[in-house]
């Protein structure tokens, strides 16, 4: 599983590093040493307190004309012949996306592994309830 150290968890959680070590702490999130010595956490450990946070602001310099990008934390990779469902924890947000499973086994997805959805889409359908009377 990908191990994500103290200050990358707590930014795509959303709180400081010092809340996460709070975590840790009292013993809500546990901990192992990377090959430095450093403190780190399972991606997976931390996509259930990402559910709670904003979502982080996206870690790259590039420049799209795609202006939805949502960072966050792998949750499930369903893998089903040609074809894989990838789950992204993204702040408060769920993200699913169907790719080729060559594509998710390029990328290296797993649980736990941080990635960005990037979501382009001519088409938006919005909701909302149904008229009271």
């Amino acid at each position: 599983m990908p191990h994500l150290r103290i200050s990358e968890a707590a930014a795509l959680v959303g709180v400081s590093d010092d809340t996460i070590r709070r975590w840790i702490e009292a013993e809500q999130v546990p901990t192992s040493r990377d090959d430095a010595g450093r403190t780190v956490v399972d991606g997976v450990d931390v996509a259930a307190y990402a559910a709670r946070a904003s979502a982080p602001d996206d870690p790259t310099d590039v420049v799209r004309s795609a202006r939805n990008r949502f960072t966050g934390i792998v949750t499930r990779v369903l893998v089903d012949g040609v074809m894989a469902q990838v789950d992204l924890q993204c702040g408060r947000h769920r993200v699913v996306s169907l790719m080729s499973a060559e594509a998710a086994r390029e990328l290296g997805l797993e649980p736990g592994s941080v990635a960005t959805a990037v979501v382009k889409a001519t088409t938006v359908i919005v909701e909302t309830p149904t008229a009271r009377a």
